[in-house]
C-alpha cells in the first residue's frame, strides 16, 4: 500500500527557470489578475501599460513615530487595520491625487476600509484597544469603533514600541517620492513591482531603531564611534584596549611612527592597520590564516616514549 502512494516527479532542465519567472509575474501583477493567471500577450500589454506609470507615480507608506523616524516600513505583505495586506488596496494611480492625506483603500470586496491603516503586532498576536478587546474586533472604519457592544468610541491602544513611543502617538504616512525626498528618507531605485510601498532594501525589513539610515536611528556621528573602550563594549575590545589607546594617543600627539603602528597592530592582526583598505586588510587575514594552518601541518609530531609503544604492541 505504501508503494501506491509514492509519487516520482521529474523536472526538466529549465524548471529553475519557470519557477522564477512565475514569481516575477506575480510580483509584477500581484492582485491585478484575480487568480487566473494573463496568457502570454495579456501579461506583455499589462506591463506596457501599468508598469510605466507604476514606476513613475509610486507611493511610499511608512508607520512614522512623532520624531519622524519610520518606525515599520510597509511592504507588500504588511496587514492593515481591516486584516487586509497591503498589495490588497489600491496602489496604482495613472495620476498622482492632488489631495492630502492620500487614501489608498481596500479593493477586496465587501470590506468598508477607506484607506491603509497600519497596527502592529504583539509578537504574532493583534494588540489590544483600552477598551480590552483586540484590534480585529473593532470596525474598519474610523474611527475604529469597537463591535462588541462595549462604549469603546475608537481603537486606542497604550501598547509602546520599540522607538518608546505609544502606538496611538504613531501616524501611517503615504507619500509621493518628491516628498519623502523633502524629508531626507532614502527612495531607492524604481522598480516595476506591485505595493511596494516603503521597502527599498533588505534595511527596510528592520526596525526603525535599528536602521542606520535617515528613515531609522541614523548613523552614529564621531562622537560615539570614537568614545573611550568601556565595561560594555566586545571583550576583545576591553582585551586590548591598553594597546589601541597608545597608537590613538601616540598619533595625536605625534610621538608614534608608522613603524611602530605596524608592530603594535601585528598584535591585533584582527583590526585595520592606519590607512589600509578593506580589501588589503581581508586579503591580510586571509593569509595569515593560510600561513597559520600551513605551520599547524608541518609541525612535528610529539615523540612517542619506548614505554608507550611497547604498551601498544
Amino acid at each position: 500500500m505504501a508503494d501506491d502512494r509514492r509519487y516520482h516527479m521529474k523536472f526538466g532542465p529549465d524548471a529553475a527557470a519557470h519557477v522564477d519567472a512565475y514569481f516575477e509575474y506575480r510580483k509584477i501583477v500581484g492582485e491585478d489578475d484575480d487568480g487566473k493567471l494573463f496568457t502570454p500577450e495579456e501579461y506583455e500589454n499589462y506591463k506596457k501599460t501599468v508598469v510605466t506609470k507604476r514606476m513613475k507615480n509610486r507611493l511610499f507608506v511608512s508607520w512614522t513615530s512623532p520624531s519622524g523616524m519610520d518606525c515599520k516600513m510597509i511592504g507588500p505583505e504588511t496587514p492593515c487595520f481591516c486584516t487586509h495586506r497591503y498589495k490588497q488596496h489600491k496602489t496604482d494611480f495613472d495620476e498622482l491625487p492632488s489631495e492630502r492625506p492620500i487614501m489608498v483603500p481596500c479593493r477586496v470586496k465587501g470590506c468598508k476600509c477607506k484607506s491603509y491603516h497600519y497596527v502592529p503586532l504583539n509578537g504574532s498576536q493583534p494588540i489590544r484597544c483600552r477598551c480590552k478587546h483586540f484590534a480585529d474586533d473593532h470596525s474598519e472604519i474610523r474611527p475604529y469603533k469597537c463591535k462588541k457592544g462595549c462604549n469603546c468610541v475608537g481603537f486606542k491602544s497604550s501598547f509602546t514600541c520599540s522607538c518608546g513611543q505609544p502606538t496611538f502617538a504613531h501616524e501611517t504616512l503615504i507619500e509621493t517620492k518628491e516628498e519623502r525626498q523633502a524629508r531626507g528618507h532614502p527612495v531607492g531605485y524604481d522598480v516595476p513591482y506591485a505595493a511596494m510601498g516603503g521597502i527599498t532594501g533588505f534595511s527596510s525589513l528592520a526596525e526603525g531603531y535599528m536602521r542606520l539610515d535617515n528613515s531609522g536611528i541614523g548613523t552614529p556621528d564621531d562622537e560615539f564611534l570614537n568614545q573611550p573602550i568601556g565595561a560594555s563594549d566586545h571583550p576583545f575590545l576591553r582585551m586590548h584596549a591598553s594597546t589601541i589607546n597608545q597608537i590613538e594617543g601616540g598619533q595625536r600627539r605625534g610621538q608614534i611612527t608608522a613603524g611602530e603602528v605596524d608592530q603594535l597592530s601585528d598584535q591585533m592582526s584582527h583590526l585595520k592597520r592606519p590607512g589600509e583598505s578593506d580589501m588589503d586588510f581581508y586579503e591580510r587575514r586571509y593569509q595569515e590564516r593560510q600561513k597559520e594552518q600551513r605551520n599547524r601541518v608541518r609541525a612535528p609530531r610529539p615523540a612517542i616514549k619506548q614505554s608507550q609503544r611497547a604498551v601498544k604492541k
